[in-house]
């Protein structure tokens, strides 16, 4: 468990963990509205050398182009339908080439790679606690 006092630190940790990324990974973020979580995607991209990333929520998806492409998605919006897993499908993500890092991201993200990092933010006081929980063989002996 990782903490975070301030949006700050969550945008360090993401900058932290984009060393660790390559083509083809798969980054999950969950947490409560206010969380951090387009915070840390922001880090994430930093980290990838991409300054504009700002939370797509009213687009659902982002492509941040530089030497290691980020696709960025808020799947908020698609939860509420009667099929999410259809609409993830037809935003044809090309998450073979690019980093891709999904806000909002249940199972109907996570049936997109066995290989994948599910990032939980609780935000139950000021304190921000992240848990990281590395699934598949890519992620094998991960630790930050």
């Amino acid at each position: 468990m990782i903490t975070a006092a301030s949006a700050e630190e969550m945008f360090n940790l993401g900058k932290k963990l984009s060393p660790l990324l390559r083509r083809g990974d798969l980054i999950l973020i969950n947490g409560p509205l206010g969380a951090g979580k387009t915070v840390l995607a922001q880090g994430i991209g930093s980290g990838l050398g991409i300054t504009d990333v700002t939370s797509p929520t009213f687009v659902i998806s982002r492509v941040h182009k530089a030497a290691l492409p980020m696709i960025h998605v808020d799947a908020y919006r698609l939860l509420d339908t009667d099929n999410p897993n259809l609409y993830i499908d037809d935003l044809d993500l090309d998450i073979d080439n690019s980093v891709t890092v999904i806000e909002w991201g249940g199972a109907e993200s996570a049936r997109l790679s066995e290989d994948r990092l599910e990032i939980t933010i609780d935000r139950s006081d000021e304190i921000r606690r992240v848990d990281i929980k590395a699934v598949g063989e890519r992620w094998a002996g991960f630790s930050l």
